[in-house]
């Protein structure tokens, strides 16, 4: 008998209904030994998602704002699916141990993982699993830093004890006991961190896609699904903004060679995207990605015999750094460098960038170009393939799209351009019809 362990998202836990197709999936795999669960998510448009109404919880306390109505929705959305799913768990006695650690000053990490830790409790009685709890297991240091090494360890010693079951996602403990949080979507993590503890063979991601698509539905009909896609393509296209699962859950499989397994609460039967360490070497697929994000700048800098001044792009950088503004891309040439900042970054900080530029490197011109979008083309199939990069530009110049900058990365799977925000769906399409059509 294998291993696999099954991360459930909250869509996949938004109500009993959705739990009992939880549960047909768990019950048509017996290698589906450990199941980690987010807490519960929409249940339709207009529905809030439980961390969020645990988070304004949180919020009306700190504000001195009668927070009872908003509790007693979770509560009684809680009740609700430990009705529907005919299980006694005693929520009553959670729900007032949570309202005592808040009128008691309970950190905003704590309530907000209520959602997840109350999710599993009722998930593990309904699958007739353990419930282990991921406090004291999930491990951060005292400054929130995570520990791998002692998360892994506590994860494998304490989970060896459990043939089957169900791990709250999305938090751990610092070293007194207290609760900290990953980010918002950590669940994902969780799932990775207990597929590697348990040496797993597949860590399956169930959501509510079937998997990763070659581009965004919005802008293509009906693009072709990807199959399978390599740990370093994701990477690429997860950094542009194609996002189905946390960008940090990839690490803790990756490095134990785990592969994930993207797939569809709602259609279990679609086989969804395979993440592999290594590239598909069998597909013919030249391009296994397209994704791009609007509103960035690009800062153009010039001056004649850059190349030969010591110190000059760590001087700029070092600017960049100091108003906390992140740098995308650098491309560059023997004069000239470009600097693509996201405008959401920037936080209004550009004049006074551009006057420490002046002040610090004396360019002999600088050039901003606003309201720009990024696309990045990413494939290993491009890797040593004649006229991919001719075919991009001709599909883009047919379309009559300006590329306004042009970077390609060192690995050669990737290659990223540069348009204004008008042309980006535009850009997609040409792209995606040269390419995979």
């Amino acid at each position: 008998m294998g291993v696999k362990v099954a991360k459930f998202g909250g869509s996949s836990v938004a109500d009993a209904i959705q739990l009992s197709k939880v549960k047909s999936i768990i019950e048509a795999d017996a290698d589906r030994r450990y199941v980690v669960v987010s807490a519960p998510g929409k249940r339709f448009s207009e529905d809030n998602k439980m961390t969020d109404l645990l988070y304004l919880c949180k919020t009306h306390i700190e504000h001195n704002v009668p927070y009872d109505q908003v509790f007693q929705v979770i509560c009684d959305r809680f009740r609700a699916m430990e009705m529907n799913l005919g299980v006694d768990v005693n929520l009553e006695m959670e729900f007032v141990k949570i309202r005592e650690n808040l009128e008691s000053g309970a950190s905003a990490d704590y309530v907000a993982s209520r959602g997840e830790y109350l999710s599993a409790v009722l998930t593990a009685a309904y699958l007739g699993y353990d419930f282990v709890d991921a406090a004291g297991l999930v491990q951060f240091d005292e400054k929130g830093r995570f520990l791998d090494e002692e998360t892994n360890e506590a994860l494998s010693k304490a989970l060896s004890e459990h043939e089957r079951a169900v791990i709250p996602g999305f938090f751990g403990t610092y070293p007194d006991g207290s609760i900290k949080t990953f980010s918002r979507g950590g669940s994902d993590i969780t799932g990775s961190l207990v597929a590697k503890a348990v040496k797993a063979d597949v860590y399956e991601n169930w959501t509510d896609v079937p998997g990763f698509l070659v581009a965004d539905p919005r802008i293509i009909k009906n693009p072709e699904p990807i199959k399978t896609v390599s740990y370093q393509e994701l990477r690429e296209l997860s950094y542009m903004g194609a996002s189905v699962l946390h960008e940090d859950a990839v690490y803790p499989v990756r490095e134990a060679n785990i592969p994930i397994n993207i797939r569809n609460t709602n259609d279990p039967e679609h086989p969804g995207t395979i993440i592999l360490s290594e590239p598909d070497r069998s597909s013919d697929r030249i391009v296994t990605g397209i994704a791009g994000s609007k509103d960035f700048s690009v800062i153009a800098i010039s001056k004649n015999m850059m190349a030969s001044e010591r110190g000059f792009i760590r001087r700029v950088l070092s600017i960049l750094e100091d108003y906390d503004v992140p740098v995308e891309h650098l491309p560059s040439g023997i004069d000239t460098i470009s600097i693509v900042v996201s405008n959401k970054k920037l936080n209004r900080a550009l004049d006074e960038i551009l006057e420490e530029i002046e002040r610090k490197v004396q360019p002999d011109k600088i050039d901003v170009f606003n309201n720009m979008a990024l696309i990045a083309t990413v494939g290993a199939g491009m890797t040593n393939r004649r006229g991919v990069s001719a075919t991009l530009f001709t599909a883009l110049y047919e379309a009559k799209v300006n590329i306004r900058m042009i970077d390609q990365g060192s690995s050669e799977i990737n290659i990223i351009v540069g348009v204004e925000n008008k042309d980006f769906e535009t850009a997609i399409k040409a792209i995606y019809n040269a390419f995979v059509k």
